[in-house]
């Protein structure tokens, strides 16, 4: 007879207890190491025990043995140590000729009669060796300018040169009164500012001008030089004793006509603590400073004062990184313990006041600032300070460009823009850009005259390289075709 409950149906049909009201116990399994389902050893076993090594034999008589274990005896370092500064020294080593270069044999010197020829634009010209000294003296050459490959150093006739030639050559030569000129030097990275710089400061050599420069703000802000609060001065001025003496021995070595000019009066002994000559030259009181620094701010003082003096030549006041002069800080702290601001050093300060307009000079000049973009911190008051003075709006690669907005929730340095008086100050931003293809077809004419491009100087070689350099900047021009020679 045949089930009347199927066989897959049984299970359902069997009643199952209530779980309501009971509790299950469950009984606790322990883990077992051995059944875990790993190829590498349980952390629990202990390891295997160290082979022995065997007693130590000693070696036998006349036997030798050979121990392969690593030698525990220290070599000496006997290199010699640099001296303090030598790595400095080596870093910021000048090189202005290369014995292994062709020397350009019609080259013309720089001169005071050719620094406004029209006749010379696109040209190179060399610095004659006096001429040299003077810039060595005052710092200008730079170590990334290339001066080194070349047989003796030139520099490029440019138009922007040539028109300040002739700036420098009517304010000289000019019977009316002496004005004072301000300007800014910018532009992008390789443009040639600090070459301009150069420039102007050899200008004013040439035509007996005195000559003071301040060849790297970088230097004098970045905490490196004794530094002394400036006694009753309010609010609190701090003076570089070190600094203003190696500035002292640069004044009386790039302007020899200093030894020709004697000091209008005598000074006092409350003005200097020393006593000296009532006719004392003013090369020969600068060289006095430079030799003590602990009089070398009353000395730099009165040394500035002489310069202003009436009857006295021209001054040309030239400064290379104007961003490190408007940074809100420096390297050093005030007796607070608080930074002190650029403007705080006496020797930024007594020139801001010229740039400014706050101070004028009464024998006429040039004040002149370079901007860098190698080797700059980044200052959003002067940019804004640089966009006024420049204008609303400004060319630049043949592009009509915005200037510098101020962002209405940032905060600016108030003394940077009060420098510059929101743009009412009379102070010119000259804006250097890329060579023309004429310049910078005779400075690749140069180069090849002296050995440095073996290719020749053609139409489509110059358009070539003009336009790998962003438009004839310098400084790319040179890396595109004088780079690329050197091994």
């Amino acid at each position: 007879m045949a089930a009347s409950v199927c066989w897959r149906c049984l299970p359902n049909t069997i009643p199952r207890p209530s779980l309501r009201g009971t509790s299950i116990k469950y009984r606790p399994t322990t883990h077992n190491p051995a059944l875990a389902f790993s190829t590498t050893p349980s952390a629990q076993l202990p390891l295997p025990p160290k082979k022995s090594a065997g007693p130590k034999v000693a070696p036998k008589k006349g036997l030798k043995t050979l121990i392969i274990g690593k030698s525990k005896r220290t070599v000496e370092n006997r290199a010699r140590r640099p001296a303090p500064g030598e790595r400095k020294a080596l870093r910021k080593r000048i090189v202005l000729s290369n014995v292994n270069a062709v020397e350009v044999a019609d080259m013309q010197n720089f001169s005071e009669e050719n620094i406004y020829d029209r006749r010379l634009e696109g040209q190179v010209l060399g610095l004659s060796a006096p001429l040299v000294d003077q810039l060595r003296a005052v710092e200008a050459f730079k170590p990334t300018q290339g001066w080194g490959l070349f047989k003796r150093p030139g520099t490029l006739m440019r138009k922007e040169t040539l028109a300040l030639g002739k700036m420098v050559d009517d304010m000289t030569s000019s019977a009316g009164p002496r004005r004072t000129v301000r300007r800014i030097l910018v532009g992008e990275k390789g443009s040639g500012k600090s070459v301009m710089l150069l420039q102007a400061l050899t200008m004013a050599m040439l035509r007996g001008w005195t000559v003071i420069n301040l060849p790297e703000v970088q230097d004098i802000t970045i905490g490196h030089t004794p530094y002394a609060p400036l006694p009753s001065s309010s609010p609190a001025k701090y003076i570089q004793p070190a600094y203003l003496a190696r500035l002292l021995r640069q004044i009386s070595t790039a302007n020899p006509h200093l030894g020709e000019l004697q000091v209008s009066q005598p000074p006092s002994q409350a003005t200097i603590p020393i006593p000296v000559q009532s006719n004392i030259t003013l090369a020969r009181l600068a060289s006095l400073g430079a030799s003590d620094p602990d009089i070398a701010h009353q000395i730099f003082e009165l040394v500035i004062a002489e310069l202003l003096a009436p009857g006295r030549p021209p001054v040309f006041f030239g400064l290379d990184g104007l961003a490190h002069a408007m940074q809100p800080t420096t390297g050093y702290t005030a007796p607070n313990m608080k930074p002190i601001h650029p403007h705080d050093l006496t020797i930024l300060n007594w020139y801001l006041s010229f740039l400014s307009g706050k101070a004028d000079l009464p024998n006429g000049g040039i004040v002149m600032a370079a901007t860098s973009q190698s080797n700059a911190p980044r200052v959003p008051a002067l940019d804004v300070a640089l966009g006024e003075l420049e204008g609303d709006y400004t060319t630049r690669a043949g592009q009509i460009v915005a200037k510098e907005a101020r962002i209405p929730f940032m905060r600016y340095d108030e003394r940077v823009l009060e420098t510059f008086k929101g743009g009412k100050v009379n102070v010119g931003i000259q804006r250097l850009e890329g060579l023309s293809k004429e310049e910078a077809r005779g400075l690749l004419e140069y180069w090849a005259r002296s050995g440095m491009v073996r290719e020749k100087v053609s139409e489509g070689f110059v358009g070539e390289k003009w336009t790998l350099s962003g438009g004839g900047v310098v400084g790319e021009l040179q890396r595109a075709v004088v780079g690329m020679m050197r091994v």
